[in-house]
Protein backbone atom coordinates (compact mmCIF):
# COMPACT_ATOMS: atom_id res chain seq x y z
CA UNK A 1 0.00 0.00 0.00
CA UNK A 2 1.37 3.55 -0.74
CA UNK A 3 1.74 5.86 1.98
CA UNK A 4 0.26 9.94 1.48
CA UNK A 5 3.41 12.02 1.19
CA UNK A 6 3.87 13.91 4.15
CA UNK A 7 2.72 17.39 4.19
CA UNK A 8 6.46 18.95 4.79
CA UNK A 9 7.53 17.77 1.66
CA UNK A 10 4.22 18.37 -0.40
CA UNK A 11 3.84 21.44 -2.55
CA UNK A 12 0.20 20.54 -4.49
CA UNK A 13 -1.30 17.27 -5.15
CA UNK A 14 0.12 15.30 -8.49
CA UNK A 15 -2.31 15.40 -10.94
CA UNK A 16 -2.69 12.72 -14.00
CA UNK A 17 -4.60 12.78 -16.62
CA UNK A 18 -7.39 9.34 -17.25
CA UNK A 19 -8.60 8.20 -20.16
CA UNK A 20 -11.84 6.38 -19.33
CA UNK A 21 -15.45 6.77 -19.67
CA UNK A 22 -16.55 4.44 -17.16
CA UNK A 23 -17.87 6.28 -14.06
CA UNK A 24 -17.27 3.09 -11.60
CA UNK A 25 -13.41 2.81 -12.84
CA UNK A 26 -13.17 6.78 -12.80
CA UNK A 27 -14.38 6.95 -9.20
CA UNK A 28 -12.43 3.67 -7.77
CA UNK A 29 -9.38 5.22 -9.23
CA UNK A 30 -10.01 8.92 -7.70
CA UNK A 31 -10.69 7.00 -4.66
CA UNK A 32 -7.35 4.96 -4.64
CA UNK A 33 -5.23 7.65 -5.49
CA UNK A 34 -6.17 10.44 -3.23
CA UNK A 35 -4.59 8.39 -0.75
CA UNK A 36 -1.48 8.86 -2.05
CA UNK A 37 -2.59 12.55 -2.70
CA UNK A 38 -2.93 11.79 -6.68
CA UNK A 39 -5.55 13.69 -7.57
CA UNK A 40 -7.63 12.21 -10.92
CA UNK A 41 -8.40 14.34 -14.05
CA UNK A 42 -11.61 12.70 -16.21
CA UNK A 43 -10.74 12.78 -19.98
CA UNK A 44 -14.09 10.73 -21.38
CA UNK A 45 -13.00 10.75 -24.59
CA UNK A 46 -13.57 7.24 -26.53
CA UNK A 47 -10.29 5.37 -27.86
CA UNK A 48 -10.01 2.43 -30.22
CA UNK A 49 -9.42 -0.94 -28.48
CA UNK A 50 -7.12 -3.74 -30.15
CA UNK A 51 -9.78 -6.85 -30.04
CA UNK A 52 -6.53 -9.01 -28.73
CA UNK A 53 -6.24 -11.59 -25.73
CA UNK A 54 -2.70 -9.65 -25.13
CA UNK A 55 -3.98 -6.87 -22.86
CA UNK A 56 -0.63 -5.64 -22.55
CA UNK A 57 -0.73 -4.95 -26.14
CA UNK A 58 -4.07 -3.29 -25.71
CA UNK A 59 -3.19 -1.14 -22.92
CA UNK A 60 0.41 -0.01 -24.85
CA UNK A 61 -1.75 0.86 -28.21
CA UNK A 62 -4.68 2.25 -26.27
CA UNK A 63 -2.43 4.37 -24.14
CA UNK A 64 -0.28 5.90 -27.35
CA UNK A 65 -3.32 6.33 -28.90
CA UNK A 66 -4.22 8.49 -26.21
CA UNK A 67 -1.43 10.17 -26.06
CA UNK A 68 -1.67 11.37 -29.74
CA UNK A 69 -5.14 12.64 -29.21
CA UNK A 70 -4.12 14.75 -26.18
CA UNK A 71 -0.77 15.29 -26.17
CA UNK A 72 -0.40 15.70 -22.99
CA UNK A 73 0.73 12.63 -19.69
CA UNK A 74 -2.25 10.18 -19.61
CA UNK A 75 -3.12 6.83 -18.28
CA UNK A 76 -5.33 4.27 -19.16
CA UNK A 77 -6.48 0.82 -17.56
CA UNK A 78 -7.69 -2.47 -18.59
CA UNK A 79 -8.92 -4.78 -16.28
CA UNK A 80 -9.64 -8.82 -17.64
CA UNK A 81 -10.49 -11.85 -16.42
CA UNK A 82 -8.08 -14.75 -16.81
CA UNK A 83 -10.34 -18.01 -16.94
CA UNK A 84 -8.75 -21.21 -15.73
CA UNK A 85 -11.04 -22.98 -17.57
CA UNK A 86 -10.31 -21.84 -20.94
CA UNK A 87 -6.46 -21.69 -20.42
CA UNK A 88 -6.81 -17.89 -19.48
CA UNK A 89 -9.25 -16.56 -21.80
CA UNK A 90 -10.74 -14.23 -22.37
CA UNK A 91 -7.68 -11.82 -20.64
CA UNK A 92 -8.03 -8.85 -23.46
CA UNK A 93 -11.42 -9.87 -24.66
CA UNK A 94 -13.47 -9.77 -21.28
CA UNK A 95 -15.11 -6.57 -22.12
CA UNK A 96 -16.44 -8.67 -25.03
CA UNK A 97 -17.03 -11.61 -23.18
CA UNK A 98 -18.91 -9.70 -21.11
CA UNK A 99 -21.46 -7.77 -23.33
CA UNK A 100 -22.15 -10.91 -24.95
CA UNK A 101 -23.17 -13.15 -22.43
CA UNK A 102 -23.81 -10.73 -19.32
CA UNK A 103 -24.06 -12.11 -15.41
CA UNK A 104 -26.53 -15.43 -15.62
CA UNK A 105 -24.81 -16.65 -18.76
CA UNK A 106 -21.49 -15.86 -17.52
CA UNK A 107 -21.80 -17.57 -14.19
CA UNK A 108 -23.44 -20.59 -15.47
CA UNK A 109 -21.00 -21.10 -17.94
CA UNK A 110 -18.32 -20.69 -15.90
CA UNK A 111 -19.47 -20.40 -12.53
CA UNK A 112 -20.14 -24.33 -11.91
CA UNK A 113 -17.59 -25.80 -13.96
CA UNK A 114 -15.06 -28.47 -11.98
CA UNK A 115 -12.54 -25.37 -12.23
CA UNK A 116 -14.10 -22.28 -11.19
CA UNK A 117 -10.37 -20.48 -10.66
CA UNK A 118 -9.81 -17.21 -12.40
CA UNK A 119 -7.08 -14.31 -11.82
CA UNK A 120 -8.37 -10.73 -12.67
CA UNK A 121 -5.60 -8.43 -13.67
CA UNK A 122 -5.63 -4.92 -14.17
CA UNK A 123 -2.92 -3.39 -16.52
CA UNK A 124 -2.05 0.62 -16.35
CA UNK A 125 -0.88 2.18 -19.16
CA UNK A 126 0.89 5.45 -18.75
CA UNK A 127 3.07 7.81 -21.02
CA UNK A 128 4.47 11.39 -20.78
CA UNK A 129 5.07 11.14 -24.90
CA UNK A 130 8.70 10.35 -24.17
CA UNK A 131 8.51 6.85 -22.43
CA UNK A 132 5.66 4.35 -22.11
CA UNK A 133 5.91 2.32 -18.59
CA UNK A 134 2.58 -0.19 -17.23
CA UNK A 135 1.98 -1.38 -13.87
CA UNK A 136 -0.29 -4.63 -13.06
CA UNK A 137 -2.61 -5.82 -10.37
CA UNK A 138 -3.94 -9.24 -10.17
CA UNK A 139 -5.78 -11.00 -7.40
CA UNK A 140 -7.05 -14.76 -7.52
CA UNK A 141 -10.41 -16.48 -7.01
CA UNK A 142 -13.64 -18.05 -8.26
CA UNK A 143 -16.91 -17.22 -10.34
CA UNK A 144 -19.61 -17.75 -8.40
CA UNK A 145 -22.21 -19.94 -9.68
CA UNK A 146 -24.94 -17.31 -9.47
CA UNK A 147 -24.68 -13.25 -9.59
CA UNK A 148 -24.66 -11.46 -6.72
CA UNK A 149 -24.95 -7.95 -5.51
CA UNK A 150 -25.38 -4.93 -7.56
CA UNK A 151 -25.22 -5.52 -11.51
CA UNK A 152 -24.36 -2.00 -12.15
CA UNK A 153 -20.15 -2.65 -12.72
CA UNK A 154 -20.07 -5.77 -14.74
CA UNK A 155 -18.44 -8.56 -13.59
CA UNK A 156 -17.96 -7.53 -9.78
CA UNK A 157 -21.55 -9.45 -9.40
CA UNK A 158 -19.73 -12.56 -10.19
CA UNK A 159 -16.04 -12.32 -9.29
CA UNK A 160 -15.31 -13.60 -5.52
CA UNK A 161 -11.87 -13.03 -4.44
CA UNK A 162 -9.38 -15.87 -2.68
CA UNK A 163 -10.39 -16.28 1.17
CA UNK A 164 -13.39 -14.16 0.87
CA UNK A 165 -16.94 -15.76 0.42
CA UNK A 166 -18.35 -12.54 -1.59
CA UNK A 167 -18.49 -10.98 -4.80
CA UNK A 168 -16.34 -7.83 -5.36
CA UNK A 169 -20.30 -6.41 -5.99
CA UNK A 170 -21.12 -7.13 -2.42
CA UNK A 171 -18.30 -6.16 -0.59
CA UNK A 172 -19.25 -2.41 -1.94
CA UNK A 173 -16.00 0.06 -0.59
CA UNK A 174 -14.38 -2.76 0.84
CA UNK A 175 -13.33 -4.14 -2.73
CA UNK A 176 -11.01 -1.06 -2.82
CA UNK A 177 -8.55 -2.18 -0.09
CA UNK A 178 -8.55 -5.92 -2.15
CA UNK A 179 -8.98 -5.68 -5.36
CA UNK A 180 -6.34 -5.38 -8.39
CA UNK A 181 -7.23 -2.62 -9.51
CA UNK A 182 -5.99 -1.12 -6.11
CA UNK A 183 -2.90 -3.32 -6.35
CA UNK A 184 -1.76 -1.56 -9.76
CA UNK A 185 -2.93 1.70 -9.11
CA UNK A 186 -0.93 1.69 -5.68
CA UNK A 187 2.63 1.03 -7.92
CA UNK A 188 1.22 3.64 -10.49
CA UNK A 189 0.91 5.53 -7.61
CA UNK A 190 4.45 5.40 -5.60
CA UNK A 191 6.24 6.00 -9.20
CA UNK A 192 3.95 9.53 -9.89
CA UNK A 193 5.34 10.39 -5.81
CA UNK A 194 8.52 9.24 -6.41
CA UNK A 195 9.30 11.58 -8.98
CA UNK A 196 6.49 14.24 -8.88
CA UNK A 197 4.75 13.64 -11.77
CA UNK A 198 4.07 14.51 -13.83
Amino acid sequence: MICPRSLANRYAPVDIRFISRNEFKLKEAADILARADVRVIPLKISIDELQTQDMELLVKDKTLRAFREVGRPLFVEQTGLYLQHLNGLPGGLTQSFWDTLKAEKFSSLFGSVHDPGVIARTVIGYTDGKKFLSFRGEIAGTISSTPRGSREFQWDCVFVPEETNQTFAEMGEQKNEISMRRRALDEFARYLVERGLP
